[in-house]
């Protein structure tokens, strides 16, 4: 299947390092990150299921439930957790699905269909696609697909500011420009219009172009 920005997020049961989980009970009504990984015991991963450990207090502070998939069983994450910490100094403090029957990132669409039914025997080349990153509202829709080659590392700061945007964006009928950060200035959503932004906002904006107004970052 291909997955789209506003599809409702497929839902599934499967094991993890932290017990069984149906995806969307588990989700409730926060925010979710699934990212995925080709194999355990792979080098750039390891760094990343790291990183993102580290800032699991930033994604808390967002309503943000953390959830990693590799294609492997349970228990082999439970002794690659022991390396990521060994390297990174964090080990995964949140769950990582077992894959291992390739169920869930066929779903996804990380793998196609005659993928086979077993990650026995696969290599990470093998499962070159399996490099994903998807954002879910409390509504089960995605918000955000990121697809990431093998070689290159994910930037979890990055997919943080993503989802201050997000969330900014659910509430207030704004976009965020450019490399914006939190507290920066915003842009009123071209489906306002003058009069209406005039209600919204009263002490006014900044027009760069007509179709380009800017304001303060709605309660930043």
């Amino acid at each position: 299947m291909t997955l789209r920005i506003n599809d409702i997020a497929p839902d599934f049961e499967a094991q993890t390092t932290e017990g069984p989980i149906r995806f969307h009970e588990w989700i409730g009504d926060n925010w979710a990150i699934l990212f995925s990984h080709p194999k355990d015991f792979t080098p750039v991963c390891t760094t990343e299921l790291g990183a993102a450990a580290k800032l699991k207090p930033e994604f808390d502070k967002r309503g943000v439930k953390m959830l990693g998939l590799s294609v492997d069983p349970v228990d082999s994450h439970k002794q690659w957790a022991q390396d990521i910490e060994d390297v990174t100094g964090n080990a995964p403090n949140y769950p990582i699905i077992g894959d291992s029957d390739l169920k869930v990132a066929k779903l996804y669409g990380m793998l196609p269909a005659d993928a086979g039914e077993s990650s026995e025997g696969r290599t990470p080349v093998d499962n070159l696609t399996v490099r994903y990153v998807v954002v879910v509202g409390p509504d089960k829709k995605v918000k955000l697909i990121l697809t990431y080659p093998m070689s290159t590392g994910r930037n979890f700061a990055e997919i943080l500011r993503a989802i201050d945007s997000l969330q900014l964006t659910a509430e207030h009928a704004v976009a965020t420009p450019a490399d914006w950060q939190q507290g920066e200035d915003v842009i009123i959503a071209p489906s306002v219009s003058n009069d209406d932004a005039q209600k919204k906002y009263p002490d006014g904006w900044k027009t760069l172009k007509p179709y380009l107004r800017v304001i303060p970052q709605p309660n930043a």
